[in-house]
């Protein structure tokens, strides 16, 4: 059993917090709580960019709760988040200290949850006022932590939803330290006793509904008598009160909500566009059949069905003997503007998560508008694309890392080459939308076909049969090539009259018979 010797129940301090038992696991009301946005590098990793500096918001103390609660989804929501995280209580004022010193200026450290609600976190814009400021959303406890008997580079962090472990980490793997942490924030006010610095969240956190029970553990395992925070407990209950509309901005979610809310999009059991995602990938008979089809063959019986406005124009094998077959993946880009940049451009964005969603098989098709003033890929990414199964990429606009794209090995169709990143022409988007490409409209889940003359959209419901028909003219246009190469005259052979077409029928049914 864990000796607890060196955890000092909270609450002991400050006899006033007993008759509130929000505070009841604390040695005093806090007159602030500060969290960080983004710490771990397993979850900045996650999120898709690593911040260079620490950035923070305030949490009210009002949403304090003790081990034990229960926290409300509100009414009309779904994205309620859990985020394990290891709370610093401040034990003595901290105002402008050095880097140095202010571990120094940390009493304790406890186990804390930063719940977050996602429906409502594209409207406080980063401040999290609503999102993760409401009553209960940050539960505390159940015991602290002596920081003078621990490392506080050795500290652990684990988080349990219903017995099962979500998250595992330690503070080794902190973008910005502890001290850094506390070092940074004086600089601009001053750290009280009893403040609260809550230092982030792994990977791992998700969402969580009704009737899930959630643990968080903070313990030091290295030091003596491995002193544990224990476990912090909260129940997930289903509110009854919605939000009024007439009183400010309702809960939305939107894809990139709960992507980020669920931790990945594989994770977004909610996520509309993923349940009605429809199976994609080819039957091998028709793969093989169409690698030997060459594009211009299927572009001649596409023509003929009336399908004349199939190809991506524009666009260039970066490999000329490549040939690329497979089922489109889409990723839209708009034109570049300062402001959508700044929301949609950064981060964990549509084309991050176009490249780790792509599956074995798919063809990542770009919109660029065929704009090439900026690169709309780079190796990185190419790299991606290949670890995931891509069967290739096809974009009107440009490439980034051009050698180096090329280098992967993977075939790319582009426009050209760029040197600079999106925000120059492009802020991405949307992704497994109907897009165009190089003047064409292309669906998720259509069939994608490239070789040096360029590349095509197959319908799938028409594939079988284009690729059949067109296979069988090849066979037939390799016959006449060969009577034209033994000096035969086209006219009348290229299309062949009654008598040419009689002798190919001939040739081929002699053919049958003998296989």
């Amino acid at each position: 059993m864990t000796d607890t010797t060196d955890a000092q129940p909270i609450g002991s301090a400050d006899p006033t917090t007993a008759a509130d038992p929000r505070f009841a696991h604390l040695p005093c009301r806090p007159g602030k709580i500060i969290a960080i946005h983004l710490s771990y590098a397993s979850r900045a990793d996650q999120r898709g960019r690593r911040p260079s500096d620490p950035s923070y918001f305030f949490k009210p103390s009002s949403s304090l709760a003790c081990s034990g609660s229960m926290i409300e989804r509100p009414e009309g929501t779904e994205l309620l988040a859990f985020e394990g995280e290891i709370a610093l209580v401040i034990g003595t004022a901290a105002r402008r200290v050095p880097l140095a010193d202010a571990w120094a200026h940390v009493a304790w450290v406890t186990a804390a949850n930063d719940f977050g609600l996602y429906d409502l976190r594209a409207n406080d814009k980063g401040s999290n006022v609503r999102s993760k400021g409401g009553d209960g959303f940050t539960p505390v406890g159940p015991a602290l932590i002596d920081a003078r008997v621990i490392d506080p580079d050795a500290l652990r962090l684990r988080t349990w939803v219903n017995g099962e472990l979500a998250q595992d980490d330690t503070s080794a793997g902190l973008l910005f330290s502890f001290a850094q942490m506390v070092a940074d924030l004086s600089q601009h006010f001053t750290l009280e006793p009893g403040d609260l610095v809550l230092t982030g969240t792994p990977a791992g956190s998700s969402v969580v509904v009704p009737g899930d029970v959630i643990e968080v553990e903070v313990d030091a395992p290295a030091a003596p008598n491995e002193p544990t925070s224990g476990r912090l407990v909260t129940t997930v209950v289903q509110g009854e009160v919605a939000f009024e509309a007439d009183l400010g901005s309702l809960p939305a979610v939107d894809d990139t909500q709960r992507t980020e809310a669920w931790g990945s999009r594989a994770a977004t059991d909610l996520d509309p566009i993923a349940d009605a995602e429809p199976e994609r990938g080819l039957d091998e008979t028709l793969r093989d059949k169409l690698v030997r089809c060459p594009v211009a063959g299927l572009s001649s019986q596409l023509r003929k069905r009336g399908l004349n406005n199939v190809t991506i124009d524009g666009v260039r094998p970066m490999h000329p003997t490549a040939k690329l077959v497979g089922v489109a993946k889409t990723l839209r880009f708009v034109p570049s503007r300062e402001d959508l940049f700044s929301t949609h451009g950064g981060g964990y964005n549509a084309q991050k998560r176009t490249f780790d969603a792509v599956r074995e098989g798919e063809v990542i098709v770009i919109e660029a508008r065929g704009e090439t003033g900026s690169g709309t890929l780079g190796d990185i990414l190419a790299i991606r694309a290949q670890a995931g199964g891509a069967a290739g990429i096809v974009t009107d606009g440009g490439v980034r890392d051009y050698d180096a794209v090329a280098a992967v090995g993977l075939p790319v169709f582009a426009n050209g080459a760029h040197p600079a990143v999106l925000g120059r022409k492009h802020v991405p988007w949307d992704y497994d939308v109907t897009i165009g490409c190089g003047g064409t409209t292309v669906q998720p889940g259509d069939i994608i076909v490239g070789d040096r003359d360029g590349v095509i959209v197959l319908p799938p419901d028409l594939a079988e049969e284009i690729v059949d028909a067109a296979l069988a003219q090849e066979d037939e246009d390799g016959w006449i090539a060969e009577q034209v190469a033994a000096g035969h005259p086209v006219d009348g052979l290229f299309p062949m009259n009654a008598d040419w077409r009689a002798r190919y029928t001939a040739r081929s049914d002699h053919q049958t018979e003998h296989r």
